[in-house]
């Protein structure tokens, strides 16, 4: 039992050599491990760092050579910028030249429209007081009759000849005409009295009431008739003047209401014997009278016209005699002439022959010379 113990023991101590061995191989093995691992680790560190400077090496070049294709490229670029920023300072030069341009054509053409505008703005101004004068004027019942006559005398003396008219003519009976048409009878002579009725017309257009408005309407019509009544008092006399007369209104817009709404009114009218006219009808009355008055002239002026043809008449047998006559002195001249030519032919003629018997004369002459002179051989040769 005791050698089993021992042999235990030396066994337990043979083991644990053994383990010890064991460990401290397996510590040697792991230092060695550990220095070849740290060789390696070393030499892969190494090779690293070299493949990192290589790298680096490498990134240098690269960099070095991105900088100088940097610099290319930013040299291009201000070139291009450059070139571009000419061509667009160029194209606004010429844009700015061309609006400079534009821009003077237009304020030159602006200051003529101003211009323009200044004098239609004067034109305006005068108008407006020229129509806050014609205001003026139809608002008082004398000057608005004067502004009457005067258009009256405008028209009349613009298409009647001077003998044909007389303002402010005096009647047989005292009367004083605005304008006498003279006439032959028949019909006679036409007054032409000028009328213009504007307040009551005014007061037509300016109410608005019903009750107002009709008694504008009477008044208007009112006024009317009593110049209508007037006129043919006044202008119609038997036997001295025609038996109608004008009343003359120089308004187309009160002529229009007139006949537009009073159709009453008119047909008093021309119960009446007085014709109302306006402006524009009295110009076509004017021009219808100076028809009648040309056809008058010519009526009177037939038994002149008629002598004075009878007389041309004479006159055209006369010239056909002279013309005869002529004729007859042109045919013996011509007969002359054909008798000059004949002798002249004749003479011509008796030249030539004169003519041509000297050259003949001068020939021989010639001829005889020659021989006369020339020596003996010769003549003995011949």
């Amino acid at each position: 039992m005791v050698i089993d113990q021992n042999m235990f023991i030396l066994i337990a101590i043979g083991v644990v050599a053994l383990l010890l061995i064991g460990v401290l191989w397996l510590l040697s093995s792991r230092a060695r491990l550990d220095s070849a691992e740290r060789r390696i680790t070393a030499q892969n560190a190494t090779s690293q760092i070299s493949a990192i400077l290589q790298a680096n090496t490498v990134l240098e070049s690269r960099i070095k050579i991105m900088s100088e294709n940097h610099a290319i490229g930013q040299e291009e670029i201000k070139r291009a910028m450059h070139e571009r920023l000419d061509a667009v300072s160029k194209r606004v030069g010429d844009s700015l030249e061309q609006s400079r341009e534009k821009t003077g054509e237009s304020l030159e053409k602006l200051k003529e429209r101003l211009t323009v505008i200044d004098e239609a703005q004067k034109n305006i101004t005068d108008l407006s007081g020229q129509m806050v004068g014609l205001q003026e004027i139809l608002s008082n019942k004398q000057a608005r009759g004067a502004f009457g006559e005067v258009q009256l005398n405008d028209l009349v003396s613009s298409i009647l000849p001077p003998n044909a008219y007389e303002f402010q003519a005096t009647m047989e009976n005292g009367k004083r005409a605005d304008c006498l048409i003279k006439l032959p009878n028949p019909p006679g002579s036409i007054v032409v009295d000028a009328k213009f009725p504007l307040e009551s017309y005014h007061r037509l257009h300016a109410e608005n009431n019903d009750a107002e408005k009709r008694k504008a309407q009477s008044q208007f019509k009112a006024d009317i008739l009593k110049h209508v009544k007037d006129i043919s008092e006044k202008y119609i006399i038997n036997g001295v003047t025609a038996e109608s007369a004008l009343m003359f209104l120089p308004s187309e817009a009160v002529y229009a209401e007139l006949h537009s709404n009073f159709g009453d009114v008119v047909e008093k009218s021309y119960r009446a014997k007085v014709w109302i006219v306006s402006p524009t009808t009295l110009m076509a009355t004017l021009n219808t009278v100076r028809a009648v008055l040309k056809d008058a002239r010519m009526r009177e002026q037939a038994g002149i016209i008629q002598k004075h043809v009878t007389t041309l008449i004479d006159d055209v047998e006369r010239l056909d005699d002279r013309v005869f006559a002529l004729r007859k002195h042109f045919g013996q001249a011509e007969k002359d002439i054909d008798l000059i030519s004949t002798s002249s032919r004749k003479i011509t003629s008796k030249v030539e022959v004169i003519e041509k018997i000297q050259m003949e004369e001068e020939e021989a002459v010639k001829d005889a010379i020659e021989v006369n002179t020339a020596p003996p051989a010769k003549l003995l040769n011949d």
